[in-house]
């Protein structure tokens, strides 16, 4: 039973476990924002607001305590100096842990853990949520446009069959019509009349004659 145990182990061994704490405070406190995986974002929270709330102190005691843990004297000097000065008058509560979801692959919930009043992680959601709604904009306009060139060729195609289908047209009802009559003259017993020779003969008299 786990009653009382406050220690998330992460199933690392205690000094893996301390290193991997040590080097993402160490990150969060130089870039203020790391993203990770929410149960890794949760155990680093308790270790950097310690620190921070260690570091308010401003003593001597305070910082080699600090280095103990951090292990890098430039990030104890950030934390010090820069961090711990804005959260004076805050008692607690100095991170935000913002939910990402699932990574794909392995399905791990991922989360941002970011330092409260200086909000890097938000800046950049909101960078990227521009960037993606330009780049949709773009496609949009790029489609139309497509689309509009599209039309227009469609147009001018349609334009210049439209002579050769009117005189097709315009054979295929002559060519009907022909036939009808045709057929109309066959229903009614009808056939067109022959000259007999001795017309033919006297036509051609007549015309020699002229």
């Amino acid at each position: 039973m786990r009653h009382r145990e406050a220690v998330i182990k992460l199933g690392r061994t205690a000094a893996h476990r301390k290193a991997m704490l040590a080097n993402l405070a160490s990150a969060l406190f130089e870039r203020k924002h790391v993203q990770t995986t929410e149960a890794k974002a949760k155990a680093v929270r308790q270790f950097s607001e310690r620190l921070i709330t260690l570091a308010k102190r401003d003593t001597l005691h305070a910082r080699r305590l600090a280095l103990r843990r951090l292990r890098q004297k430039k990030i104890v000097r950030i934390l010090f100096d820069d961090i711990a000065p804005q959260y004076v008058d805050r008692p607690g509560g100095y991170t935000r842990v913002i939910k990402l979801g699932q990574r794909q692959g392995d399905g791990a919930r991922m989360a941002i853990i970011e330092l409260v009043g200086f909000d890097t992680a938000k800046k950049k959601k909101r960078e990227k949520d521009k960037e993606k709604a330009k780049a949709e904009a773009k496609k949009k306009k790029r489609v139309k446009a497509e689309e509009a060139e599209e039309a227009v060729d469609q147009e001018e195609a349609k334009e210049e069959k439209k002579p050769a289908e009117e005189k097709k047209e315009k054979a295929d009802k002559e060519a009907e019509v022909k036939a009808k009559a045709e057929k109309k003259e066959k229903k009614e017993g009808r056939q067109p009349e022959k000259k007999s020779k001795k017309e033919k003969s006297s036509s051609k008299k007549k015309d020699a004659e002229s």
